[in-house]
């Protein structure tokens, strides 16, 4: 039997503290994460210098590594104190900074000596050549753009050892490598330096102008958007790796804990399968069924394959996804009694049916029976936001489980 050792890392996106521990407790090998400047998520929550050390200590204790973006494009002024920044970082113990900016390479470099660089996806790498640059400049990882497909990341591992990075799952940007204005020219934000409204996803109607008037309304059916369908390269993750790809990138960080959990726990459970045994090596069904629990849009494999066409725009009316809600997560469970605390993130009640999941892709749904509430009454329903319950469960769980309803 043939065993990949060296295998890939599952990378996966933290928009907050909290993100950050469940996406390592489901299976995350290392995680990405915002601090509070110099990135593209300026709404992502972001993490202060504490939060990053308390962040960096959980990960490490548990093998697994924290990166932060700092890969915003920066204008005259932007860059400043970014040394200092770079600095902190480093002696707090992160592990590498993701960067597109040349001249915030140049001063990371400077500022922060032997902190490892990786270069973003925004600086559109595609292909060995440009690798062989960066990695001649210090840099330890390329994130690929994501207009590279397959056949092309096969060539640069032909060429070049620098470590390759490649999204796997999550949004797609409908302009190249993320070089939108459209934000900026809608709200004044800029797409580029943290600030993308998303304006590509917005509903659009087309009418017939007539100097600067709308004469009238000439599209018919659905509003449609301008925006991408998702990436998902689960079913093609075999691919992926045997392409040579180091690092298998979870796009995210403005995603719920419901969303980073699961994605985590799938692409961990599917990677181990195939690196544990790639010549009988099965795709597990259930694994695509668990993606669709936390997907906002239909799914494609984006450039990977070919250059998309329409089916991978969200043209049309949008394909009917069942909706899942993070209702709990577990705090506590007796064995002997069976009992489970949780904390409520959604309301539920008696009589409606829920699934509880956990690391290591455990799940089992049953109907919730009874309630406590934490003066030990019972009650009907869970109705407020993070109150304490109790109730019977029809299995084992632990604390961070987390349970749901359709």
């Amino acid at each position: 039997m043939t065993v990949i050792k060296d295998k890939p890392e599952v990378l996966a996106p933290a928009g907050n503290l909290e993100k950050l521990k469940m996406a390592i407790r489901y299976g995350a090998d290392a995680v990405y994460i915002g601090g509070q400047a110099y990135g593209l998520r300026s709404r992502a929550g972001n993490f202060s210098y504490e939060e990053m050390a308390e962040g960096v200590a959980f990960a490490h204790a548990r093998g697994a590594k924290v990166f932060v973006a700092a890969n915003m494009v920066t204008h005259e002024g932007d860059a400043g104190g970014a040394d200092a920044f770079f600095k902190t970082l480093q002696s707090i113990g992160i592990d590498a900074v993701i960067i597109s900016d040349p001249a915030m390479i140049t001063i990371c470099a400077q500022a922060a000596p032997g902190l490892a660089i990786h270069l973003s996806t925004q600086a559109s790498a595609t292909n060995y050549k440009t690798l062989e640059f960066w990695k001649s400049l210090g840099l330890e990882r390329v994130v690929l753009a994501r207009e590279v497909g397959i056949e092309e990341i096969r060539e640069m591992r032909r060429h070049t050892d620098i470590e390759i990075e490649a999204f796997v799952h999550g949004a797609m940007c409908i302009a190249y490598s993320g070089r939108c204005t459209l934000s900026n020219h809608m709200v004044n934000r800029d797409a580029n330096r943290g600030g993308c409204a998303q304006s590509c996803r917005w509903k659009y109607d087309l009418f017939d102008m007539d100097e600067g008037e709308a004469r009238s309304h000439i599209q018919d059916g659905e509003p449609f958007s301008m925006s991408a369908v998702d990436l998902a390269m689960l079913r093609h993750l075999p691919d992926m790796i045997d392409a040579g790809v180091n690092s298998l990138k979870i796009e995210g960080r403005m995603k719920s804990i419901h969303y980073v959990s699961t994605v985590a726990n799938v692409y961990r459970n599917a990677v181990d399968a195939y690196c544990e045994d790639p010549e009988h090596f099965r795709f597990d069904p259930a694994w695509e069924e668990e993606i669709w629990k936390v997907a906002q849009r239909d799914l494609s494999t984006g450039f990977y394959y070919g250059v998309p066409g329409e089916k991978e725009q969200l043209f049309g009316k949008p394909r009917k996804i069942p909706k899942y809600t993070f209702a709990a997560q577990v705090l506590d469970y007796n064995p002997e009694t069976h009992l489970a605390t949780l904390e409520q993130r959604n309301h539920f009640g008696v009589g409606e049916e829920v699934e509880f999941y956990g690391p290591g892709f455990v799940h089992f749904k049953q109907t919730v029976r009874d309630l406590w509430n934490e003066d030990g009454e019972p009650i009907d329903r869970a109705p407020n936001p993070m109150m304490t319950v109790t109730m019977t469960v029809d299995a084992p769980v632990e604390p961070y489980f987390l349970m749901r309803k359709k």
